[in-house]
């Protein structure tokens, strides 16, 4: 199943994709934003990664942004950036709008939150210069899955259809095992 097909509009963004660095070296741009926070939910830190991921948890809000103009061909670069371990799910933020968000399935968790100023302090030159390697590959995946019916997003060929869903893959592809 598509994970796309209901044409999502509003992501929101607790992560690594709040930093301009991260988000402009895969989409190409900076999309329109604002500030949202999302209760209900936390950015949780996550064993062995610098990224963190997004976790229930009540009497908890969760900050980040919430992107507001993202083209379909955007959300399928950013779903084949997110897909590896992220569930895309529909969130209510703090204003009454509702959106999603990538949510994380759970495992891997620690109790304390994400530091997002230590990720930018630490990790972030090197975490936008990984995603500039890679956006490229994602963007060409998402363009052509945009050129033929039932093909979508393939940062790397498949067997049969050159534009076939890497979702359907065994394995996650190439790009994204780079990220910790």
């Amino acid at each position: 199943m598509d994970r796309l097909a209901r044409r999502p509009d509003l992501l929101f963004c607790y992560d690594t994709l709040q930093f301009d660095a991260v988000i402009e070296a895969l989409l190409g741009r900076i999309p329109e934003r604002m500030l949202a926070s999302a209760p209900g939910y936390r950015a949780a830190a996550l064993a062995a990664r610098v990224s963190p991921g997004l976790i229930r948890a009540s009497g908890s809000s969760a900050v980040g942004m919430l992107l507001t103009d993202l083209s379909y061909q955007e959300w399928e670069i950013l779903d084949a950036f997110e897909y590896v371990r992220h569930d895309l799910r529909e969130v209510t933020f703090s204003m009454g709008k509702s959106g999603w968000a990538y949510v994380w399935p759970g495992d891997d968790v620690q109790e304390d939150d994400w530091d997002a100023e230590g990720f930018q302090a630490r990790h972030l030159a090197e975490y936008a210069a990984r995603c500039a390697r890679i956006g490229p590959r994602l963007a060409a995946g998402a363009q052509t899955a945009s050129e033929g019916p039932g093909c979508r997003v393939s940062p790397t060929p498949q067997r049969g259809c050159a534009r076939e869903s890497w979702r359907t893959a065994r394995s996650p592809p190439r790009a994204m095992a780079v990220f910790p």
